[in-house]
């Protein structure tokens, strides 16, 4: 199981200091399980994982399957948490060099809708060329610019490609249940679809469609993701004691060193295979709690390769920050440093040793380093990178977050700044109806 280590954090705020949480924790999460919190209208990721039925995960299985036989490729289309959990569970769970290591037996994944770069879409589509590809379309609205510029160039290569018919076996949309854009198109083509829960919103729903889908396709255990999640929603059930609700400690401690002046949060990690949930973590955290003018800065190093160059800012620099390190217990693999005669690298007193023996080292060592610096140090550990502990480690960021921006006092649920850059984006552009921004944008820019 997961295990949650807030010893060094102990020279900055005392365990007196987070053991007094325990009842302002235990409020907020009755808050959240009674649903009378700010955003209550979006808590259907609170059950979800215990929700999901064995014939849930069957469908969405043997669309995976359909997609895995006809395809070359997919390409999921998202942004945002339409794509972010389901690209940190596949990298995570790849082999570093997927490229190479393609069994031809799993079509490749591919992501696009999540930025406007002409330079990538026009080498995506020129990748695709006279490939067999499929595309897992993510969005409520079907409106959003990013996803909704993708799909319509990746929809009309699909057709002229391979045809209508098959286009319609190989194009599958995970959209709201009754209205949007996205929605008409998928009923009036025919294509398989899914719903993204009203209840759940987009950073929350890796454990939805969303997610296991695209997860699912690219060859991964959704059900042993899933079983992860529900134990992990067991052992943070509202009730649970304090000390034994791993996401209660860890959002107390959070708000405990917030409060003491700490204003950064660093997730470290030392498997490089991490590095997209640093992605989908920073997520998770900045849109959910970035409000009012509150809420920790979340950002993400991927060690021991950032030390050579965040290191010193982190070791050094202004101490308004604090590192919470995901620790990988046991990897998958074993590997021997060897012997050298002639040692010139001065290196042969690591003979023998496997190399994760090294990076466990490196790992604490910095660790001690960086609280003799000035930074508190949280540690997450699992056991080792599957399905499973991947599962639990994700309910168990999400009910931090949960309990957290309650802490706080800001709703987790909403994201009303993201929609600044859209409207401005929309009256620069020409978009109908926007005239009267666009008047306000152009006096500004003289």
């Amino acid at each position: 199981m997961l295990k949650l280590d807030i010893t060094k954090t102990a020279p900055f705020v005392s365990a007196e200091t987070i053991n007094g949480y325990a009842s302002r924790v235990a409020a907020v999460q009755k808050t959240l399980e009674l649903g009378t919190c700010p955003g209550n209208d979006f808590l259907g990721w609170l059950h979800l994982p215990t929700s999901i039925t064995p014939e849930f995960l069957a469908d969405i299985k043997a669309t995976a399957a359909t997609l895995r036989k006809e395809c070359d490729a997919v390409v999921v289309a998202g942004i945002g948490g339409s794509y972010l959990g389901a690209k940190a569970v596949i990298e995570a769970l790849s082999s570093s060099f997927e490229w190479l290591a393609r069994d031809g037996k799993s079509p490749a994944i591919l992501f696009a809708g999540n930025n406007i770069g002409e330079d990538y879409l026009y080498e995506l589509t020129s990748y695709l060329r006279n490939k067999r590809f499929g595309v897992i379309n993510i969005s409520k609205s079907g409106t959003t610019t990013e996803t909704a510029l993708a799909f319509r160039l990746l929809k009309k290569q699909c057709e002229e490609q391979c045809g209508k018919e098959v286009a319609k076996k190989v194009i599958v949309a995970i959209t709201d249940a009754k209205r949007g854009a996205a929605r008409t198109c998928a009923d009036k083509e025919g294509y398989k679809s899914y719903i993204i829960p009203d209840n759940v919103g987009g950073r929350f729903s890796v454990l939805t469609p969303v997610g296991l889908l695209p997860i699912a396709v690219a060859g991964f255990d959704i059900e042993q993701l899933v079983r992860g999640a529900q134990d992990m929603e067991r052992q943070t059930a509202e009730g649970t004691p304090f000390e034994n609700n791993p996401a209660a400690v860890y959002a107390a401690t959070r708000h405990a060193l917030y409060t003491s002046g700490k204003k950064i949060e660093i997730l470290a990690n030392y498997q490089p295979k991490l590095h997209y949930i640093g992605e989908w973590w920073k997520q998770l955290y900045g849109e959910s709690e970035g409000k009012d003018g509150k809420g920790l800065f979340p950002a993400s190093v991927d060690l021991t390769t950032d030390l050579h160059s965040m290191g010193q800012w982190i070791q050094a620099g202004e101490r308004t920050i604090f590192e919470t390190v995901i620790s990988v217990e046991a990897p998958k693999y074993s590997l021997l440093f060897p012997s050298d005669e002639e040692n010139l690298d001065g290196l042969n007193f690591l003979a023998g040793k496997r190399v994760d023996e090294v990076n466990k080292m490196a790992e604490l060592g910095t660790q001690l380093a960086h609280v003799d610096g000035g930074v508190p140090n949280i540690r997450i550990a699992i056991d080792c990178l599957d399905e499973y502990h991947l599962g639990q480690l994700i309910y168990f960021f999400e009910l931090g977050c949960g309990i957290h921006c309650n802490l706080l006092g800001v709703n987790a649920f909403n994201q009303p700044g993201v929609e600044a850059y859209k409207k401005n984006m929309f009256a620069l552009l020409g978009k109908p109806g926007y005239e009267k921004e666009t008047e306000a944008i152009q006096a500004r820019l003289k």
